[in-house]
């Protein structure tokens, strides 16, 4: 490993140079599974022939103009996004984090405007939303902080599928004007609300005058079973903030807005150098039209079935084994104790997995898993878990 990287990551010991579907291979070809999809952002898989064929196209003829110009892929873009997800405008960026930052700052402009001079946002114990300061601090994890502070104010940290404790908030505080929260919190633990979770808050945002913001960037582009997880629950949020699997693997990321929230900002409240550029949206339009075209996103729902059903089977009489909860292809396994070298030991069976909250092993395989894929996966980690938890 360089010593000229900085060592913000605990890397594991293997170095990719191809992948195929489902599929990588190291420098000395030996072949892995991938069940975690880059950390839900191949959601097609890698090398995904249309995305290819996009980026090849787009980067020969142009890569970046900026946005002081009109852009032609973004603008049709903006139209299939708009089209798949029934919210009114977007602004794209580069990541995740930055599509937080721009709804953190259109719920300021949206205080600011109903006169409130310090405006609040309710956000949620574990959740994650980034690693840029507002962002940092709008996230439920003391420990990612630490050493960072201070950090942004403006935010009240309520629990997690507590709709009484938002409830408290909303009576109590008028300098409310939003609440983010994601539908499935993924590196909080995979942790799945009640079923009416969603809808409850859509209520007390129109009934508060709050915009409703949802964090999607792990849940949406078909990972759930839904294009965006809140179409579960037959709502339409104020806010929507996308990235990860939008371009599968190409940085891009997008805040969608919708009713009050739609026309908030305008010329010289928020900008992007590269956001939205040619290249990043041909890849995303790319990923769209594959999802829009196929059976995919259904398919992400019976298979997400098809694998905890396994699991439940192999591992329903473990103890240790607490809990595994999904909601299409996003998957935790809880068990009772500690399992983070259950990553490197997944590494070495050809299995490529993630670990949150200690004791949450996760699961977001591409949405172009097979069958046979499904079974190794299943069969492999399910040997992992039994000899970690009986030794």
């Amino acid at each position: 490993m360089s010593s000229h990287i900085m060592p913000t990551y605990a890397r594991l010991a293997v170095t990719f140079e191809r992948g195929e579907g489902a599929w990588l291979w190291d420098e000395n070809q030996q072949r892995y599974l991938d069940a975690l999809s880059g950390i839900a952002v191949c959601n097609l898989g890698h090398a995904h022939p249309a995305v290819h064929e996009a980026i090849c196209q787009q980067s020969a003829k142009l890569l970046h103009t900026s946005n002081l110009y009109q852009i032609a892929s973004q603008e049709k873009l903006a139209d299939k996004l708009i089209q798949m997800s029934g919210m009114t405008n977007v602004f794209f960026s580069n990541s995740g984090a930055e599509a937080n930052e721009a709804a953190i700052k259109l719920a300021r402009k949206f205080g600011h405007s109903k006169g409130i001079e310090i405006p609040k946002i309710i956000v949620m114990d574990k959740s994650f939303h980034g690693r840029t300061l507002a962002t940092l601090s709008a996230t439920g994890n003391a420990k990612i902080q630490q050493g960072f502070e201070p950090l942004v104010e403006g935010f009240i940290r309520v629990p997690y599928n507590d709709i009484a404790a938002i409830k408290t908030v909303l009576a109590e505080n008028s300098s409310v004007v939003a609440i983010l929260v994601e539908p499935i919190q993924g590196e909080g633990g995979v942790n799945i609300p009640a079923s009416d979770y969603l809808n409850q808050i859509r209520a007390l945002c129109d009934e508060y005058d709050v915009l409703m913001m949802l964090d999607e960037i792990q849940t949406g582009i078909g990972r759930t079973g839904k294009f965006l997880a809140f179409q579960h629950n037959e709502i339409i949020p104020d806010v929507c903030t996308l990235a990860k699997a939008l371009g599968n693997g190409v940085p891009i990321g997008a805040c969608l807005a919708h009713g009050k929230a739609a026309d908030l900002f305008v010329a010289g409240n928020h900008g992007s150098t590269f956001g939205g550029n040619p290249l990043a949206c041909s890849a995303a339009f790319a990923v769209l039209n594959t999802l829009k075209n196929s059976d995919l996103i259904a398919q992400a729902t019976e298979k997400g079935n098809t694998i905890c059903d396994a699991f439940q089977e192999k591992l329903n009489s473990n103890a240790h084994v607490l809990n595994i909860r999904h909601l299409g292809l996003m998957i935790g396994i809880e068990l009772d104790t500690p399992c983070t070298e259950l990553v490197g030991k997944a590494l070495s069976a050809g299995l490529l997995i993630n670990v949150t909250q200690d004791k949450v092993i996760r699961l977001l395989p591409p949405l172009v898993i097979d069958t046979n894929q499904i079974t190794q996966l299943v069969d492999t980690l399910s040997t992992l878990i039994q000899e970690h938890t009986n030794p």
